[in-house]
Parts: structure tokens; C-alpha cells; sequence
């Protein structure tokens, strides 16, 4: 079963009761848990999210690029490469009483990190033609998913998706939603930052919206997911 720990004075900390709701799904699934305890994001893991994004997309975006549009990125403060005032402005976000994202750690290595906040705090997401509002739920949204090499393919993906899904819960989020690739098709890991359908299937998401028409067709297609907190109000 997978533990959540959480300094103090940062919200977040009475996960486990979600966890436990959530845990159904990849219980039936037949994963294995890989044993993992996951942190939310502090200015004192920076390193920690650096040594899981090495040698991946992640150290230049920082998973700014959800957040931020070009011209938004371009007018970033600070000195330095972009990739530096990217890491700075995650390293402010960090700051925050409420994260930006859950790291996943092994014992005391860092194996993994998602990206999970309200969807008005990705511009980028919430203004693109491949991902518009389903309708007006305050959803929470999986924006980025990072698993670091020589981790792979032990679920640790999936109980990310878990644990941020219930860490979005304990902040009031009715809904959790995410725009992963459609269909089962294998990808490689560094194309799948967003996540594959069964992936988010296995983490207990359901489809809510098929891939859209009309759209580029060197685009990729997406499916819309959502996962309901079990303390939602589900409408009559």
C-alpha cells in the first residue's frame, strides 16, 4: 500500500483515506505495487525532481510548458537559459501551500513525478483546440507524467496517477481529468508524458470524451478521462 508523506504546514498530509478508495483499481488491474512513498513537491526536492527528469524532456520544460504560453515563457524573470528561469518559476510554484506535484520515491531514491493542478493554471491546456472543456466541473488536471529510467514498467505510473488524484481530493477537487494518447498503441516512454489510455484506465479513469474530429492530422489523438473524488456530489 502505497504511504504519503508531507512537511509540515504543507496541505495534503491525510491522503491515505483516498488512497485506500482509489487503490480498488489497480488492485483488480493484478499490478504488483512497487512499494512507494510519495512526497508533494518542496523547494527542498528540487534536486530530487532533477535527478528524475535527467536525460529526459523534463530538464528543459520543467513542466512549465502545460503552465505557460510561448510568449508567457519568453517573458519569465531572471537570469540565465530559459531552462533556468523554467526551473526557477517550479522552484516558486514549490513554495506554494498547495504543490504542483507528487514525486514518488523508492526508499530514498526519487523515481517518479507528476504534474497535477485546478485546469485554469495550465494556459496552455486549457486554451488548445486538442483539449477543450468537456463542461464547467472544476476538474484538476494530470498534466505530466515523469518516470525515471530504470524504474519503468513496474506501475510506478499508475500509483502516481493514484496519489496525485487523491492528493487533488484532499484540496476539494471534485474531479481529476486528463488528455492522454488514445488507443493501445505502444509509444516510447518519452512520448508518453502525458500518459496512454490504459494507463489511466489501470489508475481507475474513465472515458468521458473520444478523440476529436477536425483536428490537424499530425496531431496526436486524445481522449479525454475523468476520475470522480468518491466525496464528490454526483448530480441527480
Amino acid at each position: 500500500m502505497q504511504s504519503f508523506a508531507c512537511p509540515p504546514g504543507r496541505a495534503g498530509c491525510s491522503v491515505r483515506l483516498s488512497l485506500c478508495v482509489l487503490a480498488g483499481a489497480v488492485a483488480q488491474s493484478g499490478m504488483t505495487s512497487p512499494n512507494l512513498e510519495f512526497r508533494p513537491l518542496t523547494p527542498e526536492l528540487m534536486g530530487a525532481l532533477e535527478l528524475i527528469f535527467k536525460g529526459t524532456w523534463g530538464r528543459s520544460c520543467w513542466c512549465m510548458h502545460p503552465r505557460l504560453t510561448d510568449a508567457q515563457i519568453r517573458a519569465l524573470p531572471g537570469q540565465g537559459k530559459a531552462k533556468d528561469r523554467k526551473r526557477a518559476a517550479m522552484e516558486k510554484l514549490a513554495q506554494r501551500p498547495v504543490a504542483p506535484g507528487v514525486l514518488a520515491f523508492q526508499g530514498d531514491e526519487p523515481v517518479g513525478w507528476i504534474a497535477i493542478a485546478p485546469r485554469p493554471e495550465y494556459a496552455r491546456i486549457d486554451g488548445s483546440r486538442a483539449t477543450p472543456r468537456v463542461d464547467e466541473e472544476q476538474v484538476w488536471v494530470v498534466a505530466c507524467i515523469s518516470v525515471r529510467k530504470g524504474y519503468r514498467g513496474a506501475g510506478v505510473a499508475v500509483e502516481l496517477i493514484q496519489a496525485a488524484s487523491a492528493y487533488a481530493f484532499e484540496q476539494g477537487a471534485p474531479a481529476v481529468e486528463a488528455y492522454p494518447r488514445a488507443g493501445t498503441k505502444r509509444t516510447g516512454d518519452d512520448n508518453a508524458y502525458f500518459g496512454t489510455e490504459p494507463m489511466f484506465q489501470r489508475a481507475g479513469f474513465e472515458r468521458v470524451r473520444a478523440p476529436l474530429e477536425n483536428l490537424p492530422r499530425n496531431w496526436t489523438a486524445r481522449v479525454t478521462m475523468r476520475l470522480r473524488s468518491p466525496n464528490a456530489h454526483v448530480p441527480a
